[in-house]
């Protein structure tokens, strides 16, 4: 799907408003002429910039094609079936993880996920193992982000 650029620009310019309007309030450090709120504001007077180019790219544009576009993918059920596939599985991940645990949950969304790209099952199940407990690995050993154990919680290392 094609979408005209000033559209995005509009929500980037709207995105580093309410960060700007967040960082108000932050505190500056005493004797210091920088405080918290400085990156966070360079960050947001960037997403400005760039969303006021994107705005002026997409209305110098505008006569070119229509604001909003398909593209062919969105008639293939093949394509479509993997988006579906892919939505489904973060709206999954949402639902069941606290209760399944992370591992059961990542290891039966990248298992759809593989097998609505038509991966062959033994390939399938191979890969999703081995991403899950990479995942799993990187962000709860080495990242130690707190990951739901779910059913798996006496098993917990």
């Amino acid at each position: 799907m094609k979408i005209n650029d000033a559209f995005w620009g509009v929500l980037l310019m709207a995105l580093g408003a309410a960060v700007l309007l967040a960082v108000r309030s932050y505190p500056n450090l005493s004797g210091q002429p920088v405080g918290p709120a400085l990156f966070p504001s360079l960050i947001a007077y960037g997403l400005c910039a760039g969303g006021a180019l994107l705005v002026w790219q997409g209305w110098r544009d505008r006569a070119d094609g229509p604001w909003l576009e398909w593209e062919d993918w969105v008639q293939s059920p093949h394509h479509t079936r993997a988006l579906v596939a892919l939505l489904g599985s973060v709206v999954f991940y949402i639902l069941v993880s606290d209760t399944l645990g992370f591992l059961i949950t990542a290891l039966v969304m990248m298992m759809t996920l593989f097998r609505s790209l038509h991966v062959a099952w033994g390939r399938s199940v191979l890969w999703a193992v081995v991403a899950t407990v990479v995942v799993h690995f990187a962000f709860y050993k080495l990242l130690r982000v707190p990951l739901p154990w779910g059913v798996l919680t006496p098993l917990a290392w």
